[in-house]
Order: structure tokens, then sequence, then C-alpha cells
């Protein structure tokens, strides 16, 4: 199977599913210089290691996991985190409201806005509360075409993540994915969830009104 789903001018994105709750796990891989940042080990760390092994076609440097961040804290997303610190020495983030909660110690907590510098390229988080205190997006601007988001399990094809029937938590999160996500970027905005098949927030947009009628 092939894992490239992007190949952008500075960086490749790579993409697999795993577990039994088809969670997506992601690569960005610096064309030039090698630095890679992944979303989410969320489990089969074989998986993992094989998105690795595969995404060194996509630099002529040699490739350096960077940064391991976590969009929220729930154990689907978490589960091959702790091995594959271990075997990559890699430095871990994640929102700082949901830190704690991680499996293994984080080193970069993510603030709303925060901006990851990497060598290539830049990521920039955004707190989106509700399914988790602490969930986050992670946005990566091309320079040459639309932004893709890392919703985590925020924002899907269909409507925004689960707050377990909570009216605060989901008014929350309408209101954080509304004003940080679709007030901020355009319709041709790429966007990668958690689970399953990828959107963009013009395909989602027209619906945000009928989603908070209904109120999930």
């Amino acid at each position: 199977m092939d894992t490239l789903i992007h190949s952008l001018r500075d960086i490749t994105i790579r993409r697999i599913s795993v577990s039994e709750m088809d969670n997506n796990v992601y690569l960005l891989t610096s064309k030039e210089s090698g630095a890679q940042l992944l979303i989410d080990a969320a489990d089969d760390l074989a998986a993992i290691q094989g998105l690795l092994t595969d995404a060194a076609a996509d630099t002529s440097a040699t490739p350096k996991l960077a940064l391991i961040a976590t969009t929220h804290q729930h154990w689907d997303h978490v589960r091959a985190l702790p091995g594959l610190v271990a075997a990559t020495g890699a430095k871990t983030a994640a929102g700082t409201d949901d830190a704690a909660a991680l499996p293994v110690p984080v080193d970069v907590p993510l603030d709303h806005g925060n901006i990851g510098n990497f060598d290539g390229f830049d990521v920039t988080a955004v707190h989106l509360r509700g399914h988790t205190p602490g969930s986050i997006a992670l946005v990566y601007q091309d320079p040459d075409g639309p932004a893709h988001i890392f919703s985590g399990d925020s924002l899907f094809p269909g409507g925004v993540g689960n707050t377990q029937k909570d009216p605060v938590r989901f008014a929350q999160l309408i209101d954080d994915v509304s004003a940080r996500l679709f007030d901020v970027y355009p319709d041709e905005t790429v966007v990668h969830p958690g689970h399953g098949k990828p959107t963009t927030l013009g395909a989602e947009r027209p619906h945000l009104k009928d989603w908070r009628a209904r109120g999930w």
C-alpha cells in the first residue's frame, strides 16, 4: 500500500490507518532536511516504523523524527506512543490540558497559536476545546497551495467530534471549530481527521448551521 497522500513543494505527507478503530497516523517529512513530524502514534508500532521507512524515499537527507505530536489524550490515539518514543528518542508534544493524561512525559505542551519550527517547515497548533479539554489541531500552510489541518477527533466529514451529548462541551467545540478553523481558513483547506477519510472546509462549511441545530 502506498502511504504517500501528498507531495507538496517542501514536504511530503504520508498516512496509515491502524487498529480496529481506523485511527490515522500522519507523517510530515521535509524534502530538504529530512526533519519529520509524526501526528498520533495511535497503534501498531511495526506499521508506524514501516511508515518511517517509507518516508526515507522522500528526502535526500537522513530522515530524523523530530517530534511526535498527539492531538488528544484518548487511549486509541496513544497506544504506540511509549514504544515509538523508546525506539526513536523523539520528543513529544500535546495540548497543555491533555498532557498529564498521556502515557509518556510531554516535552512540548501546546497552547492555541503555538508554532512548531522544524527544519524546512512550520506547523501551528489550534486549541479546539470540547472533545477533550486539551484537544489540538495542527495546521501546515503549504506555500504553494491550501493549508492542511490535522484535526484529530475534533472535526470530521459530516460533523464535529463526540462530546457525549453534553451541550456545554458541544457548544464549546462547535464555537472553536467555527471561529478557529472555518473563520480563518478558506474553502480549499484540506482536513485530515483522526479517523476515516479526508475532507475540505468548503465541503463542510454549508452544514455548520445544521450541526449546531442538531446539537452534535
